[in-house]
């Protein structure tokens, strides 16, 4: 089938082909939905071009968690878990959590600790140190734990740590695990019940939910018996914003039950009932409703500060808390830890760019990028990976080394690379300490020694893989918009589809043939970059491209101010001292052909 290039564009500055999204047969869908169902024809096309059927249009614009969310004994022992969980409930229990240091495990950890408060349990919540104690249970924190608690529940983590669960029942504690990751060793059995929708016994088909997912069902099933007893329970609807933002921060796909969370958890999180994530939308000066790209990329990032570069059990004292002063102590220290983890970004990021740029400056370079640095911080190497992926579209890792030759690294993906297996691999090889993590992303230990083996392997096991997904690269167009066509209506039309992110994709529109009138750079260090657009008719515009001054974008676009070309990018409403108004925001552009 010849590709449909969209305004002819084969390659583009970022280097990709701009293709139509919809299909022929895709295109009748949209039509169908939109005469048929009644809905706004550009909501039809963005459903249609993200396979959403005529027949499901409807109970995709409006997701309710009664028809979406499975009976939760679906899930591999679930029902052992749900019934301890009950246990404790009843009798009042001493109940310890041990969660993951990110979004994910700090709102996890929330959710059971506000479930198990509603009965009057103050459970202990334990947060490893991300360099100290690493990822996951390890064994003097669990025996610790068994001696102050008979139950144990591990959030986020625990499906691969065996040795140190029997530690805690060595110790006299019951094991619960809530888990989401792949596994990549021996189940633990000395656990009471490890729930993991991606263990490979698992048949419930809900692989696709972050932990925070897993752990509301298990409340669902922990509620469902003790509701059968007569017994009063928390309503977990009012938890929903704790589940929302875990399920955009770990970038699971918006589609199914993962949608409906979003989109119930972004209207409890508008009322602001819990005050953590009130206080910290606060601190960070939102002066807007609540939306996935405040849970993603502004309230996401501050709760992860803790866990990266000070004290990793701030984000879960922040969304455990009652009292209004203490989360605005905690949402405080946490927007300066923010603010200090971005400046470590900037400084160590000319680094890493660096040494990309010289592993791609003869041909093509390798498949997969790594960027090690003995200044790196540990905390910081997710985003330093996540920005090498961004800006060579291909695979790369970053690696922190000690002073022993030991190094923390963690590794960020493209679409159809599985770098967790790839990973898990490569330790099973003896490239590798150890790793884990799933298709997007991993985090491995390794030795220096070990750094060009490791490369070698990667290269042989990828290079072909990426080499032809970068050939075929591609972005996938929406439709062709205007100047003029920017309005705060067709904003709050395409919303309507939303909420947009992994799996669901915002729409991407063209803007043909628009001038480059003026453009500059802004930021506090210059990295954004400002256009003032004008169309063929006349029609203005401001649009955005950010982190994109010293990029392959950022070049073409400021050799051509007074040039006329197609631009690319996404639709979003900025607000600003109280206004309104539609931003643009350029992803990408093409001379016109």
């Amino acid at each position: 089938m010849q590709p449909r290039y969209f305004l002819n564009v084969k390659k583009s500055a970022t280097g990709f082909a701009w293709h139509h999204r919809l299909t022929d047969m895709q295109e009748q869908t949209a039509l169908a939905i939109a005469q048929q169902g009644g809905v706004d024809e550009i909501v039809a096309r963005i459903l249609a071009g993200r396979q959403v059927g005529k027949d499901d249009a409807a109970g995709f614009l409006q997701p309710t968690l009664r028809h979406l969310i499975p009976d939760p004994k679906t899930l591999t022992e679930m029902a052992p878990a749900a019934e301890r969980l009950a246990e404790a409930a009843r009798i009042g229990e001493k109940v310890a959590v041990f969660g993951d240091y990110d979004v994910d495990g700090a709102a996890s950890s929330a959710l059971l600790a506000r479930w198990l408060r509603f009965f009057g349990i103050e459970a202990t919540i334990h947060i490893p140190d991300r360099i100290f104690e690493g990822y996951g249970p390890n064994a003097t924190a669990m025996e610790k734990l068994a001696g102050e608690a008979t139950l144990i529940v591990t959030v986020d983590c625990g499906t691969n740590s065996a040795d140190a669960i029997t530690t805690a029942k060595r110790a006299g504690a019951d094991v619960v695990v809530l888990d989401h990751h792949q596994p990549s060793g021996p189940m633990p059995t000395d656990a009471l019940a490890v729930v993991n929708p991606n263990r490979d016994d698992d048949l419930s088909g809900q692989g696709h939910l972050c932990a925070a997912g897993v752990t509301f069902l298990a409340l669902v099933a922990a509620n469902a018996l003790l509701r059968g007893e007569g017994r009063d329970v928390p309503d977990l609807r009012a938890f929903l914003d704790l589940v929302g933002l875990a399920t955009v921060c770990d970038v699971v796909p918006l589609t199914g039950l993962n949608r409906a969370f979003v989109v119930r958890g972004l209207e409890v999180a508008r009322h602001h009932g819990n005050p953590g994530i009130a206080a910290l939308a606060a601190a960070a000066r939102l002066g807007e409703p609540i939306r996935p790209f405040h849970f993603g990329y502004i309230l996401g990032p501050r709760i992860n500060a803790g866990g990266r570069i000070g004290d990793a059990s701030l984000g879960a004292r922040l969304l455990t808390t009652d009292d209004p002063t203490d989360a605005e102590t905690l949402a405080a220290k946490l927007d300066v830890l923010n603010g200090e983890r971005q400046a470590m970004e900037a400084g160590m990021l000319a680094n890493v760019r660096a040494q990309a740029e010289a592993e791609t400056a003869r041909g093509e370079g390798p498949a997969v990028l790594i960027a090690e640095n003995s200044q790196f911080h540990p905390g910081v190497v997710g985003i330093l990976a996540s920005r090498i992926k961004d800006g060579f579209g291909r695979p790369a890792f970053a690696i922190a080394f000690n002073a022993n030759g030991t190094g923390t690294g963690s590794g960020r993906s493209i679409a159809g690379v599985d770098l967790g297996r790839v990973v898990r691999e490569a330790v099973d090889r003896g490239f590798l300490i150890k790793g884990g993590g799933h298709a997007m992303a991993a985090g491995i230990t390794i030795n220096r020694d070990q750094l060009g083996p490791f490369r070698t392997f990667l290269e042989e096991k990828l290079a072909h893989t990426v080499a032809k997904l970068r050939q075929s690269a591609m972005r996938k167009v929406d439709g062709s918009l205007t100047a003029e066509a920017l309005t705060l209506d067709l904003c709050e039309r395409i919303d309507a589809a939303g909420p947009y992110g992994a799996g669901h994709p915002s729409p991407f529109f063209v803007l043909a043939r628009h001038r480059i009138e003026n453009i500059d750079t802004m930021g506090r260090d210059g990295s954004h970059l400002r256009l003032a657009l004008r169309s063929q008719s006349g029609g203005r515009l401001q649009a955005v491209a950010f982190r994109c001054a010293e990029t392959d974008l950022g070049r073409f676009l400021m050799k051509r101010r007074g040039d006329m070309l197609h631009f690319a990018g996404t639709l979003s409403v900025n607000y600003w001292n109280g206004q309104r108004r539609v931003q643009f925001k350029v992803e990408d552009a093409a001379d016109i052909v």
